[in-house]
Order: structure tokens, then C-alpha cells, then sequence
């Protein structure tokens, strides 16, 4: 630590601080614009200037180092002035020159009431204007379906070409030009690329950059803000949503280092006017083959009826990705009431269970920045999880970590060892064969990290198996592994996975899993499923069974449904998220359910209630407090598992033995846009898919 005096105060901070976060860990208040604690310096808005004892002149605060600057004649600490008149008058100065050139646009601008050079005009600037010559004129810049450019208003503070030079990894967005001529572009004008891209938007200290699909819609005064979990991903990115009366018209990210930051996704931004597009509103019930509007009394009199009269055996459900924990502990023990075993929360068939490290980002997100080698196996973190694939690219520009990934190519931003598409290679490097089985065994924090598409395989239990083998013969489990590290991480892409698997809604003893509920229902094995907004599976493999579903939109589930029970959005109603590294957060209601849509929960305990066989809870309270009975951790807010530590009798139910089958890795993500249905349901989000995905593929074909 290092001593320094701020306008008379005495503190103690970091010698890698800047001089401006010395200041501000004084008290002080330091204006600026170009920067951002999680970006690199740029020092040229000026506007952080303060005075440095024994300095000729004002020095620009984000641009110098505590431990750079000297102390006094007798050795006393640095002494640094904030609020002189030498000060004050320079700060107005900086700011005239900043608004030199600015247009008057403050009625018309989106950042209206938002907007850091209005503030800062407010409390630094003059109180007039000395300057009689035009302004000059930019011409707004394409930068594609989601980010609005009005560049005359930019002051060239480079944040958003620092963020996408550094943060996103795609190099999309540089300077032009010098002096009054600069100007801030995309490179010849075209989309940004990366799935963070929005992100510039937030960082913008003005208004040269807002929210294309939210312009125009309403100032943030008019907004109700509500703190909450983003579902869209298994990150669960710490949100906040805004809203005007019954209709969500905005997600923007809340700060938590441990998880996303201060950055979210471009779909979890833009998803929104999916909310409100082709929502079940009511419930529907199949009569003479056709779903026709129907009372909630009819709908679960029908529900409990089917229950009622169906042998356990052919009854069996199927939970989502978008599903809180709540209903899913109020379905589980609803069915579990009349006895039925088939239960699944893994709709694309991924090979998860038994211990719960065995299915945890164990070393967490921010321990990412720790790893030294980093193994990806059937993975692509830039579709499933930006946010982590952003943090590997962090690691990978403060220290050399070497990464290399079994499965097929794809840029993520950061270079990428390519073992191919084999996952037998698993085998090879846990016994040392090849070049990263050196660097795994020399690395102090090794991490590897399995996908998805790796486990939804037939033979994703046997890669599953061979990964925990690699992890323990290299050091990340087990009592070779350093202390208090864990390297061995799944990469969930589903919101509700965790929780699900955390809650037990798996196959009893003689259930089935999903694929054997699917096979059964073809086979008329299985008559009635219950589907609590599960839309990814293949509806066609249904046969003739009775289905039950439960969810948010018209999507495959609802189109094949025989009652349709219209649930609430994560936007609609309060519930548990448990995100990949399994720690527990709490999404908030931010609006209610349109028309005569319920909660998730309180439409399974309605049902239970119809059915003779009424649940032991009436409130969410209660609810809560019987899934905390069951799973101790629930009760556990914003807290990952942590490392399991070095016990091997946690491993030892990891996977199962079996051939690793031959042939090319299909990542199960095709399409970033359009994973739920809530994002298939978003224009906005099929204007980046044909943006994005379509049209790149059909100039590949061409």
C-alpha cells in the first residue's frame, strides 16, 4: 500500500492505482469520459485533470500511477488537489472544447436523462458559450440491426473501440482521420460481429451510440426498474429490467464481478419484444382436432382427469431451459403424488447426474482468469456462453494460458490449439501423449471445460467419464490438485438445467429419460407427457400421447398440445435460477402475465388441488421453504458451490465407462438468436439471425 494526501485526507491504496481511483478512494469526486475501470487507458478526454503537488501543470488523473509519482522534499506522501480554482477553471475549458462541436440534440437524444456529458456539463462546464463558428457535421455509421450511430454527437473518448478491440475480441471499430476531421467507424461500415457487440451502447458517455429497436420508446424517468436474472444462457448475468405499465421495453446489465461483470449478451439485451409476441394468454384445450379457448376450471379438470385415470407408469414430463426452480419442485412432487417415475429436465439428452460437481463450473467463472491451460471439449463458449468466452480472452491477455479444444473450428477470439474432433483424444492426453499433456501437467490452475454437445451424445457418459480421468491425471481433482482449486467444469447453455438437476427431476428407479419418454410415446408406451416449457425436443416423436403443456408462447410444444396451461415469462414472475457454477440467484416479477396467464407454480398447485392430491404449500414462502428442506443450498443466495477440494469419493460416480464413438463434433447451438422461444418469438432477434447467420451462409455457399 502506498500513502497519498487528497485535498487534505490521508489514505492508504494500491501502488497500481491510478491517480484518479486514488481520489476517488478519498472521497473525491473525478469527472470523466474515456475511462472505464475495465478497459485499458486512453487519457484523451482530459477531463479527469487534477493538480499534483510540485507538477507544472494539471496532469490527467486516469493516465498516472500512485507508485509513479514522487513524494516530498522530506519524504511525504504525494500530495494531490481536486477542487483548486487552477482546477476548475481547466475542467471548464475541456468541457467547452467538448461542446465545441456537439449539437443541440439534447430534446431529441435517447441518452436524454442518462447522459454523462449532460451531468458533466452540469457541474463542470461554463455557464456560456465563446465560440461563434459552425459545428461540424459526421455522417452516422451502419454498425448493424442493433446499435443506433448518431456521430456527430461523439467526442472521440475510443470506449467503444477499446471495448471491442479488448473485451469482444472482433478489432471491428477504429479511428479515422485526425483532429477535427477523427472520426469513430466501422470498418467499411459493416455489422459488428460479436454477440457482446451492444455492450458499446452502455459505455457511450453520450449519445453517439443508443439502442437501435429501443429508440424513440420512452425516456428513463417514464421506467420502472426492477433487479433481476437473466435466463437466456446458464451465466446468469445480474440484470436489470425496465419497465412501462405491463410491457418490458428494456434489459440493461447490473455490475457483479463474480459472475458477467458489468457486460451482458446481445440477446439478452434485445430479446424483450419477444416477450410480448405470440404469448399463450389463455388456456386452450384440443377439441375435434383443433385447440380452442377454454376456462381455467375446464383445463384442470381435464388435466386432473387424465392424471387421475392413467397408470403412473405412462404418465412422464419434461422440464425446459427457461424454467425456474420453483415449479419445477412443484411439478416433481405433484407427480411424484401418483407415483410416476419419468421425469427429465435434460432435453437435449445430455448425460448428467450423480454427484453435483460432476455437473458444476467448479473452478467458477471469475476463477477463469486463474487458469493457465484451459482444455475445451465439445464446446463453443462464444454461442453457449459469451460471458465466458470473454473471460478466457481476459485470461489470455493478462498472462500466457495456453487453450486448446476438441471439437470443430470456430473463431472465439483469442488462439485456439485445434486436437480436432475425436473425443478419444481424452484417452491420449490423460496418459501424456502430445504437447497440451504437458502443458495440463505443468500448468498450476489446468482447467478443463466439457460442453454440451459433447454430453448430449450417446456416448456423452464415457466422455464425461474420460474428461473427470483427464482432470484427475493432470492435476485439477483430486489430492494432486493445487489447493482449493478445482479445474473440471461443464458449461451448461440452460438457465433452468442446474436448478432442475439440483431439485432431482430425473428418472426414478424403472423411469425413463427423455429419449426413452420420446420412444415410449411413440410407441404408445407412454400416453400422457407433461411438458413445463419444454420446446426443444422433437414434438413429431409424440405419437398419439396426451400432452400437457405448460409455458409462455406458441412454440413446437404448444403447437402439438392437447390443454395448453399459459405460464409466465422469467420477466413475469419471481423464481430461483441456479446458473453453471451453481451458484443460486433470485429473478424478480417485473411485470405481470398477460390476459389470464398464471405463475408456473401456482398453476402446477392449482392442478394438484383439482386433482384430489393437493401440494403442502399455498405461497411462495412456503414453497421456498419446503425446496430449502429438500436441498439445503437453495436457501444459500449468490454463492457458487466452490472447489469440492481434493476428496476423490466425489468423483467417483462421474460418467460412466463405455466406447468413445468416432465422428465430427456438432456443436448443439446453430444459431445464437434463436436457442429459446421466447428469442424466436423476437424480430429483433431474426433480424440478427438473417444478419448474422443466414446471409454469411449463403455468400459461403455461393
Amino acid at each position: 500500500m502506498t500513502k497519498v494526501i487528497v485535498d487534505g485526507t490521508e489514505v492508504d491504496v494500491p501502488g497500481d492505482f491510478s491517480l484518479l481511483q486514488a481520489c476517488e478512494a478519498a472521497g473525491a469526486e473525478i469527472p470523466r469520459f474515456c475511462f472505464h475501470e475495465r478497459l485499458s487507458i486512453a487519457g484523451n478526454c482530459r477531463m479527469c485533470l487534477i493538480e499534483v503537488k510540485g507538477a507544472p501543470k494539471p496532469v490527467a488523473s486516469c493516465a498516472q500511477q500512485v507508485r509513479d509519482q514522487r513524494p516530498g522534499p522530506n519524504g511525504e506522501p504525494p500530495v494531490l488537489i481536486t477542487n483548486s480554482a487552477v482546477i476548475k477553471k481547466a475542467r471548464e475549458g475541456v468541457m467547452e472544447f467538448l461542446l465545441l462541436n456537439h449539437p443541440l440534440d439534447c430534446p431529441i437524444c435517447d441518452q436524454g436523462g442518462e447522459c454523462d456529458l449532460q451531468d458533466q456539463a452540469m457541474g463542470y462546464g461554463r455557464d456560456d458559450a465563446r465560440t461563434k463558428e459552425f459545428r461540424r457535421a459526421v455522417t452516422d455509421k451502419y454498425m448493424g440491426p442493433l446499435v443506433k450511430t448518431v456521430m456527430t454527437r461523439c467526442i472521440q473518448c475510443t470506449r467503444c473501440v477499446r471495448f471491442v478491440a479488448e473485451v469482444a475480441g472482433v478489432e471491428e471499430i477504429g479511428a479515422s482521420g485526425r483532429g477535427e476531421d477523427m472520426e469513430i467507424t466501422t470498418y467499411l461500415e459493416k455489422s459488428l460481429t460479436s454477440e457482446l457487440s451492444a455492450n458499446i451502447i452502455d459505455l457511450c458517455p453520450v449519445g453517439a451510440l443508443t439502442s437501435k429497436p429501443y429508440a424513440f420508446n420512452a425516456r428513463p424517468w417514464e421506467l420502472r426498474k426492477t433487479e433481476s436474472i437473466d435466463a437466456m444462457d446458464a451465466i446468469g448475468s445480474n440484470i436489470r429490467i425496465d419497465a412501462r405499465g405491463p410491457e418490458v421495453l428494456r434489459v440493461l446489465p447490473r455490475v457483479n464481478d463474480d459472475v458477467n461483470e458489468e457486460w451482458i449478451s446481445d440477446k439478452t439485451r434485445f430479446v424483450v419484444d419477444g416477450l410480448g409476441r405470440q404469448r399463450l394468454d389463455k388456456p386452450y384445450i384440443r377439441r375435434d382436432g383443433k385447440l380452442q379457448p377454454a376456462t381455467w376450471d375446464e383445463a384442470l379438470a381435464v388435466v386432473a382427469d387424465k392424471l387421475k385415470s392413467t397408470a403412473p407408469a405412462k404418465i412422464a414430463a419434461i422440464t425446459g431451459d427457461l424454467v425456474s426452480v420453483e415449479p419445477v419442485k412443484a411439478l416433481k412432487d405433484l407427480l411424484a403424488s401418483f407415483g410416476v417415475a419419468s421425469l427429465d429436465c435434460r432435453q437435449d439428452g445430455a448425460k448428467l447426474g450423480g454427484p453435483r460437481t460432476s455437473y458444476l463450473f467448479n473452478s467458477t467463472i471469475a476463477g477463469i482468469e486463474d487458469a493457465d491451460a484451459i482444455l475445451l471439449v465439445g464446446t463453443n463458449p462464444r454461442w453457449e456462453a459469451p460471458l465466458v468466452n470473454s473471460r478466457i480472452r481476459k485470461a489470455w491477455l493478462r498472462h500466457p494460458v495456453a487453450v486448446a479444444r476438441i471439437g470443430a473450428p470456430t473463431d472465439l477470439t483469442y488462439p485456439v490449439s485445434e486436437l480436432g474432433e475425436d473425443f478419444g483424444v481424452l484417452g491420449k492426453l490423460a496418459a501424456g501423449e502430445g504437447d497440451f499433456a504437458e502443458a495440463l501437467k505443468n500448468a498450476k490452475h489446468p482447467m478443463v471445460i466439457v460442453g454440451q454437445s459433447a454430453l448430449a451424445r450417446a456416448d456423452g457418459a464415457a466422455i464425461l467419464a474420460a474428461a473427470a480421468k483427464l482432470a484427475a491425471a493432470t492435476g485439477m481433482i483430486g489430492p494432486e490438485g493445487a489447493e482449493g482449486w478445482c479445474g473440471f467444469n461443464v458449461l451448461h447453455d440452460a438457465a433452468g438445467r442446474v436448478g432442475a438437476l439440483d431439485a432431482g427431476f430425473l428418472p426414478a428407479e424403472g423411469g425413463r429419460d427423455v429419449a426413452g419418454i420420446l420412444d415410449g410415446a411413440a410407441k404408445g408406451d407412454v400416453e400422457v407427457v407433461w411438458l413445463l416449457g419444454a420446446d426443444e425436443i422433437d414434438t413429431a416423436k409424440l405419437g398419439n400421447a396426451f400432452v400437457i403443456y405448460q409455458g409462455s408462447h406458441g412454440d413446437a410444444g404448444a403447437h402439438r398440445a392437447n390443454v395448453i396451461l399459459p405460464g409466465a415469462a422469467y420477466t413475469e414472475e419471481p423464481g430461483l435460477f441456479v446458473n453453471t457454477e451453481g451458484r443460486v440467484q433470485k429473478a424478480e416479477r417485473a411485470v405481470f402475465p398477460p390476459g389470464e396467464a398464471r405463475e408456473n407454480w401456482k398453476i402446477i398447485r392449482a392442478v394438484s388441488g383439482a386433482a384430489g392430491k393437493p401440494l403442502p404449500y399455498d405461497d411462495l414462502t412456503a414453497l421456498r421453504a419446503a425446496l430449502t428442506a429438500a436441498v439445503p443450498h437453495f436457501g444459500t443466495l449468490d454463492t457458487p458451490a466452490g472447489s469440492p477440494g481434493a476428496d476423490t469419493a466425489l468423483w467417483s460416480g462421474v460418467g460412466a465407462a463405455g466406447e468413445i464413438a468416432a465422428g465430427p463434433v456438432a456443436y448443439k447451438i446453430k444459431d445464437f438468436y434463436l436457442t429459446n422461444p421466447i428469442a424466436r418469438a423476437s424480430k429483433t432477434m431474426a433480424e440478427c439471425s438473417r444478419e448474422f447467420i443466414a446471409v454469411p451462409a449463403l455468400q459461403a455457399a455461393e
